[in-house]
């Protein structure tokens, strides 16, 4: 039982699912991030632009006319969300499709900073960790426990959706493992199908050589 609930306690540390950090880009830079997300998750991404001052040698808030164009594709290839933001914002959305989610930053314009660099914080959080259960509390009136049984349903929800995603990529991998064997099985039957015909093609040509010679 103790085992139990230590594994238990482990898989919830691993399904903290929020990073934050930051980057420079350019003018013409593209940042993109790839999140592995579940079906049906919600992902909130937070970030600030601040703008190179170099009078001060550092970076500034930015100003209102400079934000950010973000663009999010799913595990298909196609285009979930695609705006532009301000320097400072809250974007969220909500995966349909399992796998790995593209997201995609650049600055909306080039004649707003003239080629100086922009630092973009960045803090993206799935699943439970993207709920505010302080707001959630307070619009839907729980109580400690209530809010506590809420959040360790939404952390069990949430266990589900990742092992629904890990055997999903499993059964990916175990269908790519053998289409791969299979392919190398049939290659290496025409290899072989090959040599035999290219050895009879040989021994006939050589005892047409003899015959015609008539060393036999």
């Amino acid at each position: 039982m103790r085992n139990q609930f230590i594994c238990v306690a482990l898989l919830l540390c691993a399904l903290n699912s929020a990073c934050g950090l930051y980057f420079h880009i350019s003018e013409t830079e593209r940042k993109c991030f790839i999140e592995e997300v579940p079906d049906e998750t919600t992902v909130i991404v937070n970030y600030k632009v601040e703008l190179y001052d170099p009078r001060s040698n550092g970076f500034m808030p930015s100003s209102p006319g400079i934000g950010m164009h973000v663009e999010v594709r799913d595990s298909d290839d196609k285009v979930i969300l695609s705006r532009v933001y301000s320097s400072q914002g809250r974007i969220s959305f909500t995966s349909h499709t399992p796998g790995e989610h593209v997201i995609c930053m650049y600055s909306n314009s080039t004649a707003w900073f003239s080629g100086a660099q922009l630092r973009v914080h960045l803090d993206i959080q799935v699943g439970e960790h993207a709920i505010d259960y302080a707001n959630v509390a307070q619009k839907e009136k729980l109580t400690e426990l209530q809010l506590r049984i809420r959040q360790l349903l939404d952390q069990v929800d949430q266990i589900t959706k990742e092992q629904n995603y890990q055997r999903y990529r499993e059964e990916r991998f175990r269908h790519t493992s053998e289409s791969t064997n299979s392919r190398v099985l049939w290659w290496s039957l025409a290899q072989t199908v090959v040599l035999v015909c290219m050895g009879f093609w040989q021994m006939r040509h050589l005892k047409s050589f003899f015959e015609a010679k008539k060393l036999v």
